[in-house]
């Protein structure tokens, strides 16, 4: 388990620092308490997943999907793994974060 939270960090830490052109603009509206006041980090790893955006406050967890993700069940056993744990997930479209940001 040691060795697989090491990989997760250290993906983790290379998905902060090339982030897609979503997840930039998506972080740009969450980060430093701008929603609510709330908290998010970016690119945390978690239960063998790396997530995009996570506010531990309110158990919340954003994604910034592509159309890789589209009816992906990989992505439904996920969301159903941190249902489980109490968490919130919502998923938005890269067209859409980068298109209508306010929407």
């Amino acid at each position: 388990m040691v060795q697989h939270q090491q990989v997760d960090r250290r993906l983790a830490k290379s998905m902060r620092s090339r982030p897609t052109d979503a997840e930039q603009k998506l972080w740009s509206i969450v980060r430093a308490g701008r929603i609510a006041g709330l908290k998010f980090k970016r690119q945390v790893p978690l239960d063998g997943y790396v997530l995009d955006f996570v506010c531990f406050e309110r158990k919340l967890i954003v994604e910034a999907d592509g159309g890789q993700h589209a009816e992906s069940e990989r992505d439904r056993r996920r969301d159903e793994h941190f249902a489980k744990s109490g968490f919130k997930t919502l998923r938005f479209w890269n067209t859409d974060i980068l298109t209508n940001p306010d929407g």
